[in-house]
């Protein structure tokens, strides 16, 4: 199985001082994901928790929302022209009862770890119906957060990130409960990637919706990564950086909180403002 991390060799030059060392970087492998034996998609990750990352991404395009409608993932054999496992292919098998949508590999759907899904011909496209609403729990007290939570996260994400402490080059995601304790971090090349492992490990466990919880990613907010918190039924997504401006449509359309600028005591809000306590912030300033 492909490794987290490989060593090669690199000339490292500080000032006038020049030397020859191993240097650890973070594993870039492409990845196939199969729906009922079908190529549907190809991704670049970091090789681990691929059977989340394939059920996430499943999420993320409206084909599984519970743990019943997920059958088994297997890796497939005879990925390349010897026969032998690549372990990047891995095929997921849905419940006889599910519905597929149309989702195939004729649409272009290519992901990069870079920008995520890319190729889609349109929109109308790249939407994808939510299968649980955005909301804070049937019967239970709206969920209200203070800018002083949200402002420990981040450092309580960079300290989760156990590879990137080795490669400085991973991207992670990490899944809070409203009070701020850590449930769940993944790390990979991609954001969206990290995003769909913690998804597709909720789904797996049978925790979805993802009500009542924090999202948080390092990076940017992009459009995909609103939409996956969205279809994962997450109240709250917060960024290390900046929003697009389709992210921010989304979460105001769906009702999802977006924070970005995340940074010390410093944040935007964008939308979902009613969750955030901005009175007591302003008092305080």
């Amino acid at each position: 199985m492909g490794r987290v991390t490989e060593r090669r060799r690199v000339i490292r030059i500080r000032g006038e001082e020049i030397s020859t060392r191993p240097d650890t970087l973070v594993a870039e492998e492409p990845m196939e994901i199969r729906l009922n034996g079908k190529p549907i998609a190809v991704t670049m990750r970091t090789p681990g928790d691929d059977f989340a990352l394939a059920v996430g991404f499943l999420v993320s395009e409206g084909v599984l929302a519970e743990r019943r409608e997920l059958q088994n993932i297997v890796y497939c054999a005879g990925a390349t022209e010897d026969g032998s496992n690549t372990y990047n292919v891995v095929d997921v098998r849905t419940a006889p009862d599910v519905v597929l949508p149309d989702i195939t590999l004729e649409r272009n759907v290519y992901t990069t770890s870079s920008c995520g899904l890319c190729g889609k011909a349109s929109l109308d496209a790249v939407r994808t119906t939510a299968r649980w609403a955005i909301d804070d729990g049937v019967g239970a007290p709206p969920v209200r957060l203070t800018p002083e939570l949200l402002a420990g996260l981040p450092d309580r994400l960079r300290a989760s990130q156990r590879v990137f402490d080795r490669t400085g080059g991973l991207h992670a995601a990490a899944l809070f409960t409203e009070e701020g304790e850590l449930l769940d971090v993944r790390e990979d090349v991609g954001r969206h990637n990290a995003v769909d492992k913690l998804v597709g490990r909720a789904l797996q466990n049978g925790d979805l919706p993802l009500s009542r919880t924090i999202l948080l990613v390092s990076g940017r907010a992009s459009f995909e990564l609103a939409q996956k918190a969205v279809m994962a039924g997450i109240p709250v997504l917060a960024a290390v950086s900046a929003p697009s401006s389709l992210a921010v449509g989304l979460a105001a359309e769906s009702g999802l909180t977006l924070v970005g600028f995340l940074r010390g005591a410093n944040m935007n809000v964008y939308a979902g403002e009613d969750r955030i306590a901005l009175q007591a912030a302003a008092s305080q300033g």
